[in-house]
């Protein structure tokens, strides 16, 4: 069956036709092929915002803008549409952020921690994000900064590299010439002067080591010392040091008690040293006894006598 050129363009017609329909559909955010869930958000301002702008998760696409509807309150309500094999959270966050330099926008969703999910025609939580350009705006800000600052330091730079500063430069290094030369010269002498006195040296490094070998000898005899005192410290801890004083008291007290008696003229001690009459008796007893002995030694016979033979006894 032989077709014709008019049904051959009619079909041809017809297919493109539905092409730029289902093209301009496609364009709006419609999805034709398969099935997908409504979601909507309201946003105070969405400029940079067009209908097929991509839904991203994390980089991701899963649906486009469909539709968007200025409200009577000024604000905007944006339609989403999304496949339906992904399930968003209800506490989902539909964030409107910038994704270049030129202002375009597009729409992240921010996965909440919820167990449920959204169901279709839901209205999602919205926020926006400040555009690039607005968040350039502080390094902006810093770059003017440094180029003033670098323009006021190359200032300062070309006003130092004038020819009177050049030479005062010379000059200043010339003089520091002369001091490295002194210095090296004061150098000179110094090494000299220390090869001098390398035999002085070398005995006061000697004596210094004699030294620190009688401190350190010193040193092991102060810690005999330290120990024979701690030995000593702790004897004197060990002994009854208490009892000793207690007996050392009780003895201070026993004479004490005995100079009172002695004092009060009681026994016979304190008579002697109080009453002058048992001094006087002591003393005429003490005469007489000598008088007796002068006496014995001058006539024995009146108190002693004897015989050989044996007689009368007077």
């Amino acid at each position: 069956m032989k077709i014709s050129n008019e049904t051959k363009i009619g079909a041809l017609t017809a297919i493109t036709i539905t092409v730029l329909i289902l093209g301009y559909s496609f364009l709006k955010g419609n999805d034709i092929f398969s099935g997908s869930n409504k979601f909507y958000a309201v946003y105070k301002s969405v400029d940079g915002l067009s209908v097929s702008k991509p839904i991203l998760v994390n980089g991701f696409p899963i649906g486009r803008v469909s539709k968007m509807k200025l409200l009577s309150n000024g604000h905007t309500i944006v339609e989403f549409k999304v496949d339906r094999q992904y399930n968003v959270p209800s506490n989902t966050l539909a964030k409107l952020v910038s994704t270049d330099l030129l202002g375009s926008k597009a729409i992240v969703f921010e996965y909440g921690n919820s167990n449920t999910y959204a169901d279709d025609n839901d209205t999602l939580r919205a926020d926006i994000q400040g555009s690039l350009a607005e968040s350039l705006q502080p390094i902006q800000a810093k770059a003017e900064n440094l180029i003033s600052k670098l323009d006021s330091s190359l200032a300062a730079v070309n006003k130092i590299l004038n020819p009177n500063f050049q030479k005062n430069v010379d000059k200043s290094f010339a003089s520091i010439a002369n001091s490295l030369q002194t210095l090296e010269g004061t150098t000179k002498k110094i090494d000299a002067l220390v090869g001098n006195q390398t035999v002085h040296i070398d005995g006061i490094l000697s004596n210094a080591e004699v030294v620190s070998s009688n401190l350190k000898s010193s040193t092991q005899h102060l810690t005999g010392i330290t120990t024979n005192f701690e030995k000593v410290s702790n004897d004197i801890a060990s002994s009854n040091i208490k009892q000793t004083l207690d007996n050392a008291n009780k003895a201070m007290a026993d004479l004490q008690e005995t100079i009172s008696k002695i004092n009060s003229s009681k026994g016979s001690l304190g008579l002697l040293l109080s009453d002058d009459k048992m001094y006087n008796n002591l003393r005429d007893a003490s005469a007489n006894m000598n008088n007796l002995f002068i006496d014995l030694k001058a006539h024995p016979k009146r108190y002693v006598s004897f015989s050989v033979f044996g007689g009368k006894k007077d």
